[in-house]
């Protein structure tokens, strides 16, 4: 496959996850949406049926690898790192693309949510909702978990550690299972596979972190939201950012080690 093909299919893929992904979170989240606290459910299995739709469209062009952490891990087996830079940028822009597009499609609820007093407070009134007091404590704003990822409680070892376990389980199921015929991602047969282990993820190991287990997923939309203009957004929670993108690096390159130990 071509680099053009590549940087295209990453691109789209990633977009889509991300469009499909967040707005899951932002359809569960936003006050004025018919899906409002739909709860856990409702967000594993959304995220899950993301990456099914990213897999299909995207398999084609590159492999649908739709992650760093996946482009590493499969570096790390292989060999070959010509390409990392063109899968990696491609999941970003896509990335950023797909955090956009949820601003765009649900433009009216957050600007309903962000200008609620009840939730993000203002002159007279004081915040009661949950969230938008965590905000006041730890600078990441009332929608910030629209866009990415951040944990219940912090503890940086135990949110890194988290992480960490939640990308070795993904990378691996994707390294046994769900690599295609030539070995450069993901192929469609796959798809399924891999987007029920990522159900599998958030149910069982996303509660500590919402379990971002992809650096671009979470890195890209956080600076989306950092960069739009929505009122009363709150920070970015830049003092966590470092942890979705060095946990799953770190797990997918021990991913890679348990299987070219065990399996090649």
């Amino acid at each position: 496959m071509s680099s053009s093909d590549i940087f295209i299919g990453e691109t789209i893929g990633t977009a889509i996850l991300i469009l499909l992904g967040g707005g899951v979170c932002a359809a569960v989240t936003l006050k004025a949406s018919k899906a409002r606290n739909a709860g856990w459910l409702a967000i594993t299995f959304g995220w899950g049926f993301a990456v099914l739709t990213a897999v299909y469209a995207s398999a084609p062009l590159s492999g649908a690898h739709l992650n760093p952490a996946v482009t590493v891990a499969l570096a790390i087996k292989d060999g070959e790192w010509s390409n990392v830079p063109t899968y990696i940028g491609g999941q970003f822009l896509g990335a950023a693309i797909g955090a956009f597009l949820v601003w765009v499609a649900y433009y009216g609820q957050f600007h309903a949510h962000l200008t609620d007093k009840e939730i993000v407070g203002g002159p007279g009134a004081q915040a009661t909702d949950v969230k938008a007091v965590e905000a006041q404590e730890t600078g990441a704003g009332p929608v910030l978990g629209v866009f990415s990822t951040g944990p219940e409680i912090r503890n940086v070892v135990q949110n890194l550690l988290t992480e960490i376990i939640g990308t070795v389980v993904l990378v691996l199921a994707i390294l046994t299972q769900g690599l295609n015929d030539n070995g450069n991602g993901l192929g469609t047969l796959g798809a399924l596979v891999v987007a029920l282990v990522v159900v599998s993820i958030g149910l069982s190991l996303g509660g500590p972190t919402g379990y971002a287990i992809n650096p671009a997923r979470d890195l890209g939309p956080r600076i989306v939201h950092a960069l739009l203009p929505l009122p009363n957004k709150g920070g970015s929670d830049w003092g966590y950012a470092w942890i979705p993108v060095v946990g799953p690096l770190v797990g997918a390159a021990i991913a890679a080690g348990i299987y070219n130990v065990a399996f090649a």
